[in-house]
């Protein structure tokens, strides 16, 4: 979807629209601003300049202060301690103003009018709970020491208040300033504020020395009995547990530890491998048939040596059965050898395994001696841990009394040093002179602030009430939102000699009569084939102007020689007969409810004009016009008259509208300028379309060219050109 383009001249347009609103509210500000300017009571400040630096080379080292960066910290503190109320008090005290104070004003006060007067009051009244910075005056009830007492307590936090603090950029400057009405009185509080915060200064470094010194005097007792007590723990400690023997036997633990877990280590590998293999040697023992393929019975040289002679037997004997028989003494003799040759093999086969085994034993029982060895080494460290953490808890605590001692010794004869070295510096600069002009108000400036901010806000109260304004100005507005066709626009009308409702017939060539006549062409025109037979005419509210604007469409469709017929068909409230003067006792309501003939009466005035009233109000206008009545009624207008205009009640009120809006050709909805709202035609326009009526679009009635957006109509009258019947 396209948007729309904002051109500046539609914001000229919204001025031109709210230009009361901007008027009204820009002489309010203006006339507040003139009044409020050129009321006040002039205002004086003086001003002193002070140099703030911060000192920190109180530790007998760099004595240059040029070296430090910018603290805010430091500064934001000197200038709450510049306010502060111990500052006020002492400047009250040194000027005696509450006794002194009221002598600086009483030569105002004595031709102050009574304007001035109560101005002064509220100005009083408010700088006494702290809000301003004007000269006050406390008011007591005699001298009294309780009243005396609540005059300073006043001039306290008036001094207090009305001190300003600025400080100047980029620089170590202060200017301390103070306003009053009494230009004399601004100079002497603020160079009285200046000495006094240099003295305030003064005594917080005293005070803050003297607390220095007597607190570490106290810590420095109290350290010096700490570190005695923990010497003497530790010496006794010491001697109690032979510290010195101890000290050598856990200096040989970690060595002793470390050869323990070597051993340990080495048995246990050793232990294992032997583990591992007498486990297979153990399974071949029963059969030693298998024992030779195993590599470390095998490796045996006693092993191989048999191993040798036995295949060397086999073959003797294997080379003599060729030559002799079994039973040949050399037979038997080679066959008992190679027999004793086994025999001696399995011998040697269990020894090996046998040797294997003890090996594995003694491996084992070599393990588990390193490891009752590694068990008592780690009590026995356990047990000097224990006793030396001790003695490192003791000797710790006493390094640390002493460096604590003498830390505070140190800062003793430093602070005795340094304690006349100030932490800030404080010069004046500039004493504050007596103010020859006010400060307050500030004429011009704040006439011109009053005259832009008037605009301004003129301007943007102009800008929110347009936004917050939901009504019709114009069709351009409804056929951007709506989506539906303008028929026309129908101008504001003031009354005067003429009613809008006769304005056709008095006055045929005004501004008004010509807008009808265009909507009666875009009527006429609304269909593509032929005009609308039957047109409603309704609104979504009372009060928009929906039967004037039927009497007038119906005066200038009839004026246009066609036969039209005016049907009163708001049944609610009904009003055409009251304009045309006719008689209600019979009409509409009476003859769809059977009770009466057709009634239509011509309208007399107006050639091809005829009405149908009303009739008297029925208790049910809305089962009538839906009865099937209606539909006969329909037939038979259809074939007198060309165009039938219906008036009916509004659509949201009631049903009767949406009824006829069903069954009739064409609905038009009246919408009035500045108070229909988009949100009513919006409602009213979805309840036709869920009943699918033929809508044939909205005319927009009392519009206020002047206000609006059609310029065209402006200064614009008709002259009645010769012949011009319409």
């Amino acid at each position: 979807m396209e948007e729309k383009v904002i051109h500046l001249r539609d914001y000229y347009r919204v001025l031109v629209r709210r230009k009361y609103a901007v008027f009204s509210f820009f002489i309010l500000v203006v006339a507040y601003t003139l009044l409020a300017t050129f009321s006040a009571t002039p205002v004086y400040m003086a001003t002193t300049k002070v140099l703030i630096q911060k000192n920190e080379s109180s530790g007998l080292t760099a004595l240059n202060y040029y070296v430090f960066p910018y603290d805010p910290e430091f500064y934001e503190t000197q200038y709450q301690l510049i306010k502060s109320t111990s500052v006020a008090q002492k400047v009250v005290k040194s000027l005696s103003l509450d006794k002194d104070y009221d002598s600086f004003f009483e030569s105002r006060r004595k031709g102050s009018t009574i304007t001035s007067s109560t101005a002064m009051w509220f100005r009083n009244l408010f700088a006494a709970t702290g809000g301003s910075r004007s000269t006050i005056k406390p008011e007591t009830a005699g001298e009294t020491p309780e009243a005396l007492a609540k005059k300073t307590e006043a001039l306290t936090k008036m001094v207090s208040n009305a001190i300003i603090v600025r400080p100047v950029k980029n620089t170590k400057l202060v200017n301390i300033s103070y306003e009053s009405t009494n230009p004399e009185f601004a100079a002497l509080i603020v160079n009285a504020v200046a000495k006094a915060y240099m003295d305030d200064m003064l005594e917080m470094k005293m005070a803050s020395s003297r607390n220095a010194m007597r607190w570490i005097a106290e810590k420095a007792d109290e350290e010096r009995s700490k570190l005695a007590r923990s010497e003497k723990a530790l010496q006794e400690y010491m001697r109690s547990k032979d510290i010195v023997t101890l000290e050598n036997k856990i200096a040989l633990l970690p060595e002793r530890l470390s050869g323990v877990a070597s051993k340990i280590a080495e048995g246990e590998v050793k232990r294992k491998e032997l583990e591992a293999l007498y486990s297979q040697v153990k399974e071949v023992a029963q059969d030693l048939s298998k024992a030779e393929t195993m590599p470390v019975i095998a490796s045996d040289p006693t092993v191989q040596l048999l191993r040798t002679q036995i295949m060397s037997a086999e073959q003797n004997v294997a080379d003599m059965s060729k030559k002799f028989g079994v039973k040949h003494p050399s037979m038997i003799g080679a066959t008992e050898a190679l027999k004793a040759l086994k025999t001696k093999k399995e011998q040697e086969i269990r020894r090996v395994i046998d040797s294997i085994k003890n090996q594995y034993e003694l491996a084992k029982a070599n393990e588990e001696s390193f490891q009752k060895m590694g068990t008592q080494a780690k009590a026995e460290t356990q047990s000097l841990s224990q006793r030396f953490i001790q003695y490192e808890s003791l000797k710790r605590e006493n390094e640390t009394n002493k460096q604590l001692f003498e830390l505070i010794a140190k800062k003793m004869k430093e602070q005795d040093i340094t304690q006349d070295i100030k932490t800030v510096d404080l010069w004046v600069i500039e004493k504050a002179e007596v103010p020859q002009y006010p400060r307050k108000p500030r004429k011009l400036f704040n006439i011109l602030t009053g005259l832009v901010l008037g605009l301004l806000g003129g301007v943007g109260m102009a800008f929110f009430v347009e936004y917050l304004d939901n009504t019709i100005k114009s069709s351009e507005d409804i056929e951007t939102r709506l989506k539906v066709p303008v028929l026309g626009i129908v101008s504001l009308f003031k009354p005067g000699e003429n009613t809008i409702e006769n304005i056709i017939l008095k006055e045929p060539f005004s501004v008004v009569a010509e807008h009808y006549k265009v909507i009666r062409t875009a009527v006429l025109l609304s269909s593509a084939v032929t005009p609308p037979k039957h047109v409603l005419i309704t609104s979504i509210a009372p009060g928009e102007g929906k039967t004037v604007t039927s009497v007038n469409l119906a005066v200038t469709i009839a004026q246009s020689e066609n036969s039209v017929l005016l049907i009163d068909g708001d049944l609610r409230k009904p009003r055409i007969h009251k304009i045309f003067g006719l008689d209600n006792s019979s009409g509409l309501s009476t003859y769809l409810a059977g009770a009466s003939e057709l009634d239509i009466v011509p309208a007399g005035l107006v050639k091809g004009l005829s009405i149908l009233t009303s009739g008297p109000i029925p208790p049910n206008p809305s089962e009538l016009l839906g009865s099937a009545k209606m539909s006969e009624l329909l037939k038979m207008l259809d074939e007198r008259f060309d165009i039938i205009i219906w008036d009916s009640a509004p659509i949201m009120t009631v049903t009767d509208s949406l009824i006829l809006s069903k069954i009739l050709s064409g609905t038009i909805l009246v919408a009035k300028a500045g108070s229909s709202t988009f949100d009513g035609l919006g409602r009213g326009l979805k309840a036709m379309h869920d009943i699918e009526a033929h809508f044939l679009g909205i005319i927009i009635n009392g519009l206020d060219i002047r206000k609006s957006d059609y310029y065209y109509y402006r200064n614009y009258s008709y002259q009645n050109p010769p012949g011009d019947k319409s």
